[in-house]
């Protein structure tokens, strides 16, 4: 099959009963789906959204707001169906599975087995302290990125045609913060945030922390080495996603502010992946509009959202899924019988 061009798309979308460009950004967003899926009808009716979820040694250093028991008390949440994922998931349909990549669950058990959970746990206990030493090895890192490619190939099998992708980790902005400061080479300071909502000391406190591990790790290069320094399992897993849905084609919608540091790793990897990419929202952690701009990408919406959880995502992905049915299914001028404008 020949690719489809961009001034055959746009053609496409200009013939449809509407002034040409009046569904802005609905637009853009079908035309990009099109590109994607190489084809004039796309489709994203089966939708699935993947919170990988790991414990993270920096959050008993101070850094959050919540206590590190609080993501697998969270886990336990989204199984039980309680959480905010939950119900934007339900209420569009879209499909849930969490994975648990290294969550520390001795307080609180995470079942054996249940059906909305996979457990593939790097480490249980989860990452240590990146202010004592590598958060992980580089063997760990590349085994967490082959979970999130894995799911990328389940959701294939399952016939979802839009994956979204989320996280839960407390301590992860920390984590995300560092990462984004030395991927981009700029002063940490400008990417540190209040993530689940610290107060003005634990904010310095949070600065200094990432500042200190960002001197320890200073000499870590390439980007798995920066990835095991500094990271969590479950950006890890997101990398390795984004990744693998750069290859199998699968179109992915990456939420908030950790998900976007995943995307500037996996970005360093493969610099194509963009082409696979839709960003649903800018967050109000106040790295996350810098990202953005840095990457230079354009997210769906801006609701002042900071949960995190893939809550954006689920918000976005009914839209791109609406941008797609108008280009696969708003008449023409010529099918309508509407008198098309006139050239001037």
């Amino acid at each position: 099959m020949a690719t489809l061009s961009s001034p055959e798309i746009q053609s496409a979308l200009d013939l449809k009963t509407k002034p040409p460009g009046s569904l802005g950004k609905l637009e853009t967003l079908a035309a990009q789906l099109a590109a994607q899926q190489n084809t004039l009808t796309p489709s994203v009716d089966r939708q699935r959204i993947c919170i990988f979820a790991a414990s993270h040694g920096i959050a008993h250093e101070g850094v959050s707001a919540y206590p590190a028991a609080v993501t697998a008390q969270m886990v336990l949440n989204f199984l039980s169906g309680g959480a905010a994922i939950n119900v934007l998931t339900r209420a569009q349909g879209i499909d849930l599975r969490v994975i648990d990549c290294g969550v520390d669950d001795s307080a609180s058990p995470l079942p054996t087995e249940h059906p909305g959970l996979r457990r593939a746990a790097i480490r249980p206990a989860g990452t240590f302290s990146f202010l004592k030493g590598p958060a992980m090895s580089e063997n760990e890192a590349l085994a967490a990125m082959a979970i999130g490619a894995s799911e990328v190939t389940y959701a294939r099998q399952d016939g979802i045609q839009l994956l979204g992708i989320g996280e839960m980790g407390i301590g992860n902005t920390t984590s995300a913060s560092a990462l984004a400061a030395l991927f981009s080479k700029t002063p940490s300071i400008e990417w540190v945030g209040r993530g689940t909502g610290i107060d003005d000391q634990t904010l310095a406190h949070k600065q200094r922390v990432i500042s200190q591990a960002l001197a320890l790790h200073a000499e870590c290069e390439l980007p798995v080495e920066r990835l095991a320094a500094l990271g969590g399992f479950e950006i890890a897993a997101m990398t390795g996603a984004i990744l693998e849905a750069y290859t199998q084609r699968l179109p992915l919608m990456i939420d908030g502010f950790i998900c976007s540091v995943a995307f500037m790793v996996a970005q360093t990897l493969e610099p194509r992946v963009l082409e696979n990419c839709f960003f649903s929202h800018c967050s109000a952690e106040s790295g996350h509009l810098r990202l953005l701009k840095f990457l230079g990408v354009e997210p769906i919406l801006d609701l002042g959202l900071r949960l995190g959880e893939a809550s954006g995502a689920a918000l976005a992905m009914p839209i791109l899924r609406a941008a797609a049915k108008i280009l696969s299914e708003m008449a023409t001028f010529s099918s309508a019988g509407v008198t098309a404008k006139t050239s001037s």
